[in-house]
């Protein structure tokens, strides 16, 4: 198994520190509906953790959530609620919508507010060995100066990071780079004792904590998106290895590409954010996975709902040859599946390439069908894809059964399901009804699960 490692810039043998393999992904910082950005995310190591552990190894997954930070505080200030009251709902929904794309939930799930006392010692030890320096505000900056290679992981230099760097006002730093550790308390903001007053973590030492903490002082994955190398990861690599004196803190360093929405990366300032509550109104779990893993992980995805229409065929596609029943006349003549396992592997073996492999489950797909129709055994085919496309893929393989008649009209009442929840979306609920109505009166009953709305034929 090979997987690029970021760090090095190029693919390297997977040979983990130990036993369990350890491996620490960023989470969400939950103070809105998640997006479709971190379905995709997630979804992509989700599969790798998946594979990790079908390859033979033993895994410890932890993932953060960051629930104490400048946007929650925002956010719930604008809603007249507490941050604690913002970040349980959202986390929740979170969770919720990580549960309905069948992404299993980490080992571990450490909450920034319920990690204080570490990240304190973290950076007290930080202070202690000179890396650290308290301001007369009460906040602490951890020190680049000190740290010689800071930078290695983004390759930039000091020159390079200083272009548009600036202090702001009231900030006491000793160079313009130093990034806070701990953070003085300011008026009505959520805020905690420590040996330097009243105040919060900053943003990154919540992560090198946890990890140290869940994981030991050196881990073999660290994961996030590539918006994170910089300065996010930069500083979790300066902060832990400063605190620990171990090189490397992390072995692998994987980020996963851009979401692109028009050719454009997917953000709220640019208001082209897509929920994955969203997507999941129109598109199945399976199909938003095929969409998803239909690309390699660290390629950027473009996104359109042409794409994941066509993503609910090919999962429609799989779900059908899997669970296809055997011919009436069943010849000894068995469906050879030796070459599609060992193609599979050899393609997640090489950095995870889940488009190459998704391309090996739809010519197995097609091969059963063949097969079946010619009167030849697919039980061993029609196993190896349900292993694969379960176990590693993270597909669910449900069949929607139904009749012919309903097959020919499945566009149209597709386009009626959309046309639904956006009318729900606009509160025009009477209007939305009277679709749900109309198409019970034809025979076509809707279930709105958390997956999305699905249909089938009454019985």
């Amino acid at each position: 198994m090979k997987i690029f490692n970021e760090m090095t810039g190029q693919k390297e043998e997977f040979v983990p520190i130990g036993d369990p393999v350890k491996m620490y992904v960023c989470g969400v910082t939950p103070y809105d509906n998640s997006h479709f950005g971190h379905a995709m995310s997630y979804i992509f190591f989700d599969v790798i953790r998946r594979y990790i552990k079908f390859s033979g190894f033993k895994l410890k997954y932890v993932q953060n959530v960051t629930d104490i930070d400048d946007k929650i505080i925002n956010r719930a200030n604008q809603r007249g609620i507490s941050t604690s009251e913002l970040t349980e709902n959202f986390t929740a929904s979170y969770f919720a919508d990580m549960d309905a794309l069948n992404i299993i939930r980490p080992d571990i799930t450490p909450k920034a507010t319920e990690e204080i006392p570490k990240i304190m010692e973290v950076v007290d030890r930080l202070i202690e060995k000179g890396y650290a320096y308290q301001t007369n505000d009460g906040s602490v900056y951890f020190r680049i100066s000190k740290d010689e290679d800071y930078g290695k992981l983004s390759r930039r230099t000091l020159d390079m990071m200083m272009a548009g760097a600036r202090i702001e006002i009231g900030e006491q730093k000793e160079h313009p780079m130093d990034f806070a550790l701990w953070k003085a308390a300011k008026p009505g903001e959520p805020s905690w004792d420590s040996p330097w007053g009243k105040g919060r973590p900053g943003w990154h030492i919540e992560c090198t904590a946890m990890s140290i903490k869940y994981l030991g002082e050196q881990i073999d994955i660290h994961g996030g998106g590539q918006d994170l190398v910089f300065p996010h990861h930069e500083n979790e690599i300066a902060q832990s290895e400063s605190y620990s004196g171990k090189v490397p803190f992390a072995k692998y360093w994987m980020h996963n590409g851009f979401l692109q929405i028009a050719e454009e990366k997917m953000s709220k300032s640019l208001g082209n954010m897509l929920t994955i509550k969203d997507v999941m109104a129109r598109r199945s779990a399976d199909a938003i996975r095929v969409f998803v893993l239909s690309s390699h992980y660290r390629s950027p995805l473009s996104f359109t709902w042409d794409g994941l229409e066509s993503a609910e065929k090919g999962a429609e596609r799989l779900s059908r040859a899997a669970n296809r029943a055997d011919s009436p006349d069943l010849s000894s003549d068995v469906l050879e599946t030796v070459t599609y396992r060992r193609e599979f592997v050899e393609a997640m073996d090489d950095d995870f390439n889940s488009a190459k492999a998704m391309g090996i489950l739809f010519d197995l797909a097609r091969e059963i069908n063949q097969a079946a129709d010619s009167g030849k055994n697919i039980e061993n085919a029609r196993n190896l894809l349900k292993q694969l496309a379960r176990e590693v893929m993270g597909l669910r393989l449900e069949v929607q059964e139904h009749t012919a008649e309903s097959i020919e009209a499945a566009p149209f009442i597709e386009l009626l399901i959309r046309t639904r929840y956006e009318l729900r979306q606009a509160k025009q609920y009477q209007m939305a009804d009277q679709i749900r109505k109309t198409l019970a009166d034809l025979g076509i009953l809707l279930d709105d699960t958390p997956t999305g709305t699905t249909w089938k034929n009454k019985k």
